[in-house]
């Protein structure tokens, strides 16, 4: 077996990755990326990014004060406080330091949460909508900069296990072109991404039909880092939820429905039914909500999207890529009918049930008593539309998956914590390999690339502390 020496190994090659490698770099530590594709378009999530910098749909330049309110708002305070604080405290400065190694970001729309989106923004009007922009540069850029700091990515590097001394992370083993290689390492940091990609673990953690689950993503995050800390005794934490929106269920079998359209916004203004014609969760929680709902029903194929035309023309038309045009044109059906009773008909769905759970939605819409509902419906943030007057119309819904939320427990120095509460020496996880911020009862979703960028610094500063102190072991 080949042996190679360095002092950090980072295992992962997007925006966590290679912003740790990157830092790591710049304070003189010699580092290696290990980046399972075999080119220099590797697939991962980063390089098909939306590209907006937010946190919990705040702006990265807001105070602190205000995007801790956002965070705490919306995971209920129910996220580890020592990242909490980490994400509101260093986001301006970590996105400053992505403009000064010559990431750009521009304004795109009105919304708050788009002010930074990574430039040139995406264009959904192509097949490749991401090729040649946001994290597509984003991701040639840092390792563009990598290169010239001397840091070195190899490709066809796939990580299969760590290597362990007395409790102690010490390297890596990793399979390149067939042939096993080890390197040795003060640290190694995983930043392979979430678990998504993998069915045994969607099946073991999320939903038990793993099969009827849209993959919206590049593919590539397998969970081999998390396995491979959890073979090490490394805590998970959040590993139930995931980050996605909520596709037409003909994007099991259409590429053209995925990644864009997504069906939230008519989800949100309407209602989502199951077979028995029961609403499944409080739609006014926003698409990411609903999309992990949806998974988690016995059959995640087997819901619909119920709404009128106040819907379809009104939130319909919303965000960059509407449902309205857009799901019909590219292949999705979308009934419609004159009354109810009649649009049940067409989903081989229950009149009356149908009707009983629009008229109950209604009256409590038009009452202001959504919270009475079975489940409640919040109005808080996204507005309940009354269903009363038709025409109405209907959408067969699928879950789409883009990125898993938990992942390997991490303190606020991204240090992975083992058994007993005490991090393993020498082993760092950033980005969406670890977990702890979004996710858990409330389906928090923060942002995953700031979360990404980061965790990856605090890493970075970390393991060159102890490049300063040569003589103490990471601790």
């Amino acid at each position: 077996m080949q042996e190679l020496n360095y002092e950090a190994v980072v295992i992962g090659a997007g925006i966590a990755g290679l912003s740790t490698a990157l830092r790591l770099s710049e304070l003189r530590i010699r580092t290696v990326v290990l980046e399972k594709g075999t080119d220099d378009r590797y697939p991962c999530n980063t390089r098909i990014a939306g590209g907006a910098f937010h946190v919990a749909h705040r702006d990265v330049d807001d105070p602190p004060e205000v995007i801790l309110e956002a965070i705490s708002q919306r995971t209920r305070d129910t996220a580890n406080p020592e990242l909490v604080q980490a994400l509101a405290g260093d986001i301006r400065a970590a996105t400053a330091w992505l403009k000064a190694k010559g990431v750009r970001f521009i304004k795109v729309g009105h919304e708050i949460f788009r002010k930074h989106s990574l430039a040139p923004p995406i264009n959904l009007n192509q097949d490749k909508y991401w090729e040649g922009r946001g994290g597509d540069v984003l991701i040639r850029t840092l390792t563009a900069e990598l290169a010239r700091n001397g840091g070195e990515v190899l490709l066809g590097a796939r990580a299969n296990g760590l290597v362990m001394n007395a409790g102690r992370c010490v390297g890596v083993d990793v399979l390149r072109q067939e042939t096993p290689l080890r390197i040795h390492a003060r640290a190694v940091v995983i930043c392979d991404g979430g678990f998504q990609a993998n069915p045994e673990l969607v099946a073991r953690y999320i939903t038990t039909s793993p099969g009827k689950i849209r993959q919206r993503n590049s593919g590539s995050g397998t969970g081999d880092g998390l396995q491979m800390a959890m073979r090490a005794g490394a805590q998970v934490v959040g590993m139930s939820r995931f980050y996605g929106h909520v596709l037409a269920r003909e994007a099991m079998d259409n590429d053209a429905l995925s990644p864009f359209p997504i069906a939230d916004f008519l989800c949100s203004a309407g209602i989502v039914v199951d077979a028995s014609c029961r609403r499944i969760a409080d739609e006014g929680r926003g698409g990411v909500y609903l999309v992990n709902a949806i998974a988690a029903q016995d059959d995640p194929l087997g819901t619909v999207a119920i709404f009128n035309e106040a819907v379809w023309t009104g939130p319909g038309r919303e965000f960059i890529s509407p449902a309205n045009p857009q799901l019909p044109q590219k292949g999705a059906t979308v009934y419609t009918a004159p009354t109810v009773s009649e649009l049940a008909g067409k989903l081989d769905l229950d009149p009356q049930r149908l009707a009983r759970t629009v008229s109950d939605y209604n009256e409590a819409v038009e009452q202001g008593k959504t919270e009475t509902l079975a489940p409640p419906r919040t109005a808080e943030r996204l507005k309940p539309y009354s269903l009363r007057q038709g025409p109405y119309f209907a959408v067969r819904l699928c879950a789409g998956m883009t990125y898993t939320m938990g992942g390997l427990a991490i303190d606020g120095h991204a240090r992975v914590m083992g058994p007993n509460d005490q991090p393993i020496p020498g082993l760092y996880a950033a980005g969406c390999a670890a977990g702890g911020l979004e996710g858990g009862e409330h389906v928090a979703y923060l942002g995953g690339l700031t979360r990404s960028t980061v965790t990856a610094l605090r890493a970075a500063d970390h393991i060159a502390a102890w490049q300063r102190s040569p003589d103490v072991p990471p601790q």
